[in-house]
């Protein structure tokens, strides 16, 4: 007789943050870009939802000075742990994004994979930016990442669990699949998820089981657009995804650059 596998329950995805690390560090999708902001703009950088360190320790290696904010004490402990092991010491603040103060300035503030979707209302969006613009030096800029909530977001099936994601767990060899369960109100741009990490052993056979439960708000480009005026922002480029083209189709996705400053 098979046993059952073992569940555990999170009330977020990041409330685990050795699992979370086990899918998703060798993320590298977007890993070159975020290098080339941090690189290239000659002054510290702070990575907003900077979660366990997928783009910060990479910037760190690459010599670039780089500090986090996340609300996750337990991802921010493993960042940290991580970090530490590596001879590097960033700031490291537990603190929500709408509402943080970092003892500097920085050249670039970035936010990564979708971390500005968790503002579920206008009034989080603009806090979020305005405490984005307070902390950039003169000159310095917003460098924002969100999947463009297209038609087939919308259109897909409610309530049905999606394939998302695999990977292998480094420790054990077994497969692990991320499984979403998205439920959508596509008047109120909002989307709630139902996640399940099935960890698969070499059979095919469940071993364990992991839930958890998500939200995201999408924007679209213009009134991304509008929030970046009303938070204070003095210019800004929408862009059409990593590689700078521009954003014309609903299957690409968005990189706004926000400037404190005029030109």
């Amino acid at each position: 007789m098979r046993s059952d596998p073992s569940t555990t329950t999170a009330a977020s995805p990041y409330d685990a943050p050795d699992l979370y690390d086990r899918l998703f560090e060798t993320l590298d999708f977007d890993r070159a870009f975020w290098l080339e902001v941090g690189r290239g703009c000659h002054g510290p950088v702070l990575d907003l939802g900077c979660g366990t360190g997928r783009v910060l320790i990479p910037l760190l290696e690459a010599g670039v000075d780089a500090d986090g904010v996340d609300l996750s004490v337990a991802m921010l402990d493993r960042l940290r742990s991580k970090a530490t092991n590596q001879g590097f010491r960033p700031r490291l603040l537990a603190a929500d994004m709408r509402d943080f103060t970092m003892p500097r300035r920085y050249a670039r503030v970035i936010c990564a994979f979708n971390v500005f979707a968790h503002c579920e209302t206008m009034e989080d969006q603009l806090a979020t930016l305005r405490c984005c613009r307070e902390h950039l030096q003169p000159g310095g800029a917003l460098v924002l990442h969100i999947s463009y909530p297209g038609a087939s977001l919308w259109l897909g099936p409610d309530g049905e669990s999606i394939l998302e994601h695999e990977t292998t767990n480094p420790e054990t060899g077994n497969r692990l699949q991320i499984y979403d369960r998205r439920f959508k109100d596509v008047v109120n741009q909002r989307q709630h998820s139902e996640i399940e990490v099935r960890e698969l052993d070499a059979s095919g056979r469940l071993v364990a089981s992991h839930h958890s439960q998500a939200r995201q708000r999408w924007v679209y480009r213009y009134e991304l657009e509008l929030l970046l005026s009303l938070a204070g922002f003095a210019r800004w480029e929408i862009q059409g995804g990593f590689d700078g083209a521009p954003l014309e189709r609903d299957d690409q996705q968005i990189i706004a650059w926000a400037w404190r400053e005029p030109a």
